[in-house]
């Protein structure tokens, strides 16, 4: 484990810190293979329900690939084709992690940042914060894994923006385009996220995935879709001994308490 990434717990929320704030939160490939292995210990928690990505330091969320790395970790087609690995291992392992993710962005989320945070299934920043990938401003190619999911989230013609100017835009910009779900004051960013996670962990845990993995079903083409799982992990839910403690918390006129069994 690497001193650049941390990771903490705060009742039922995880939290995944990028940790480099004299680099703006830049990421090396140490970083991004320290992401996959955070992740894999909340995942295999069970009092984690819900996951915040952030980055320290206050001016940036993440801002993108450490390039002052680039000379030792892409000096090869062999270094090149590793840290492409790497780097989708981190994404795609946030992409499909099982429980709820937010990116709680402050400042800069550019390139790699900005990948980062469309894999999470919220993103909740502040108004001075910067989103972009300038990628056609260094001459790189984007892979259509990373395209698909920008797509996922603001649409064709957005993702298209983006790349094509490869300008900054801010927090307002990221609102209308539908990228960012709430932008919270500064001061109130972090109270907000905690509420946030909060309210998620306390619901049932079982409902959350079944509909989590709905979404992630029905944003692949028609013909890949496991209909079949989906009605699985929905019966699961009713099948459940949270959805009994649901119903006699109801007429109880109490908070339930789930255990995600």
């Amino acid at each position: 484990m690497t001193d650049k990434m941390l990771s903490r717990k705060d009742g039922g929320v995880g939290y995944l810190i990028f940790n480099n704030p004299e680099r703006h939160n830049a990421v090396s490939l140490e970083m991004w293979a320290a992401t996959h292995d955070i992740l894999e210990s909340f995942r295999n928690d069970p009092e984690i329900r819900v996951v915040v990505l952030t980055g320290a330091g206050g001016k940036a969320f993440v801002s993108g690939a450490d390039i002052s790395k680039f000379g030792a970790e892409r000096s090869s087609e062999e270094a090149v084709a590793k840290y492409n690995a790497t780097t989708e291992q981190a994404f795609s392992g946030v992409h499909q992690f099982p429980k709820p993710t937010i990116a709680m962005i402050r400042g800069y989320c550019i390139g790699g940042g900005m990948a980062l945070a469309t894999c999470c299934d919220m993103r909740i920043c502040t108004p001075g914060s910067k989103f972009g990938i300038p990628a056609a401003k260094l001459g790189l190619g984007y892979d259509h894994k990373g395209i698909r999911r920008l797509m996922d989230v603001v649409g064709p013609s957005f993702a298209k923006e983006i790349f094509f100017t490869a300008r900054q835009f801010d927090a307002e910009e990221a609102r209308m385009m539908g990228f960012v779900n709430r932008v919270v004051p500064d001061a109130e960013l972090e109270g907000y996220v905690k509420n946030y996670g909060d309210t998620i962990a306390g619901n049932a845990p079982l409902t959350i995935g079944a509909a989590k993995y709905a979404v992630s079903e029905l944003l692949k083409d028609q013909t890949e879709r496991d209909i079949d799982s989906v009605a699985a992990a929905v019966k699961r839910c009713f099948d459940s001994k949270d959805y009994v403690e649901g119903r006699t918390a109801f007429m109880e006129k109490r908070k339930p308490v789930f255990t995600g069994q």
